[in-house]
């Protein structure tokens, strides 16, 4: 983003005593009827000031004794303006310029570090940020001001701007029609940028400080927390759209810790972190894969592979079996050496799917093949895209497992269900004001104070009201990698919101 130049402050300017003489030279010359007339902005001479004038006279002998030069510092009391008339480049300030994750320049790092230490709270540096008018800076290594307060001018960072394969979308380039339209999206597309950042900020802060040892309910607990300070949850307008997923190893998707699951990250385990952000039901939906072994390396390096073809293929009118060949194709072409000789084929999971989003559902109706199928169902403009790819050392095909902690309530329930039970009652309320139709987890009602909720959880579930999500596991024994994007179909091009500098 641009810097705002009320920020930038003009230094006065250096002068060379070249320049000085110069400049005395000429100034008796323009003044003489004020012989004699004292300065008042220079104050009482001083002995430099005295010796400078004087060797400034010997070197215009024309000029009368009684026209003394101005002392040495009187060009640095020229009006601001006159100043700024005549810009130079020994005058001008360097420009700095800012990353969109707010995070500062490597020769800025000690300098933001000693404020944010001196800060007493984050609400200094949001006044000081909206105040500037221009975007903040971030603390780090913890993040802790709230992303409007970075930008508080409401432009937020763009994603990775791409055009849309295919000849046939070559005029949306330079299409005026096009571009109006994207301008009556301006503030869906600023939610969603807004959710962006603040899962780049969150998972860039996650990397630094997951290690083995750590424990995943404290690992989501702090995630969720962070991100909630820097999204400013307020209910269903701002917050997390689904739990955090930290599926291991063989499990693929939907795992995260209920309450008493003390799993602790081990050295040899391959963590999938899967959250979203969402900003008035605008959802960002974004995974990476934490390993520390590096002999998962070359499985990670296939689904980044993957996921990125995915990114390149997808676009308006594009098949999604097209796609889906596509991230078979570049996926399949790996293999990983798990040591002694065991060289594994990776295979991509043929029943796990991207998806389209939509406000306040994170699938909203077409699902993005990751293997070669025959779905010739077109992608439009418009459409909001989970690019997801998972690759697996096991068979490349899950199942339902272990026990259930994800939970979403039904978009096609219309009225009030026919429901007896007192506590399922209440309980559905709960969900619906609190979540209404975004996922939510078992843990999420402990904190909220739904302590004993189980049996009318199950008797929402049995209703049909709510639907379970379980973890979804390959084999025991495998190995499964997950990398996923979010990506917007502009009507002029396709922008990878969520893309950042880890990947």
């Amino acid at each position: 983003m641009a810097e705002n130049s009320e920020e930038v402050v003009v230094a006065p300017p250096v002068v060379h005593e070249e320049g000085e003489a110069e400049a005395v030279k000429k100034k008796p010359n323009k003044k003489k009827k004020n012989k004699g007339q004292a300065n008042p902005a220079a104050g009482e001479d001083t002995p430099a000031a005295e010796a400078d004038s004087k060797a400034a006279s010997d070197t215009t002998p024309s000029a009368p004794k009684q026209q003394q030069p101005q002392p040495k510092k009187q060009p640095k009391k020229k009006p601001a303006s006159q100043q700024q008339d005549t810009p130079s480049e020994e005058t001008a300030p360097p420009k700095e310029t800012e990353k969109s994750s707010g995070k500062p320049a490597k020769g800025a790092a000690k300098k933001a570090a000693a404020s944010s230490s001196s800060s007493s709270s984050s609400s200094g540096e949001s006044s000081k940020a909206a105040s500037s008018g221009g975007p903040g800076q971030q603390t780090w290594p913890e993040p802790t001001v709230p992303i409007r307060a970075l930008f508080p001018s409401g432009e937020f960072p763009v994603g990775e701007i791409l055009p849309h394969p295919l000849q046939c979308n070559a005029f949306r380039v330079t299409s005026e029609e096009k571009r109006e339209a994207e301008k009556i999206q301006a503030s869906a597309y600023a939610d969603l940028r807004r959710a962006a950042e603040v899962h780049r900020q969150v998972r860039q802060w996650v990397h630094s400080w997951i290690c083995p040892g750590t424990k995943l309910i404290d690992l989501t607990d702090r995630l969720e927390a962070k991100l909630a300070e820097l999204i400013e949850k307020d209910g269903l307008a701002s917050g997390q759209a689904f739990p955090t997923g930290c599926s291991l190893n063989y499990v693929a998707a939907h795992y995260t810790p209920n309450s008493g699951d003390n799993t602790v990250l081990q050295y040899d385990d391959v963590c999938k972190i899967d959250f979203g952000t969402q900003v008035n039901g605008r959802i960002v939906d974004c995974a990476w894969t934490v390993s520390f072994n590096p002999i998962y390396d070359d499985l990670k390096a296939a689904v980044i592979a993957a996921t990125n073809t995915g990114l390149r293929e997808v676009g308006a009118d594009v098949r999604l079996c097209d796609v889906g060949a596509a991230i078979q194709e570049t996926m399949e072409s790996y293999e990983v050496d798990l040591g002694g000789g065991k060289v594994i084929p990776v295979k991509a999971i043929r029943n796990l799917n991207g998806h389209t989003i939509g406000p306040y559902r994170i699938h909203a109706g077409k699902s993005v093949p990751i293997v070669k199928n025959t779905d010739t169902t077109r992608l439009e403009e418009g459409d909001l895209v989970a690019i997801e790819t998972f690759g697996s050392t096991g068979k490349g095909y899950v199942h339902e497992g272990l026990e259930c902690s994800h939970y979403m309530r039904s978009a096609d329930m219309t009225g009030a269900p026919p429901l007896r039970n007192p506590k399922a009652k209440a309980l559905l309320h709960h969900i619906s004001s609190r979540y209404d139709t975004l996922a939510f987890c078992r843990k999420w009602l402990d904190q909220a104070g739904e302590t004993k909720h189980l049996m009318a959880l199950k008797n929402l579930v049995d209703a049909g009201v709510v639907e379970p999500y379980p973890p979804l596991c390959d084999v025991k024994g495998s190995v499964v990698a997950q990398y996923e994007h979010t990506v917007l179909l502009r009507p002029t091009c396709k922008e990878i919101l969520s893309r950042g500098e880890d990947f």
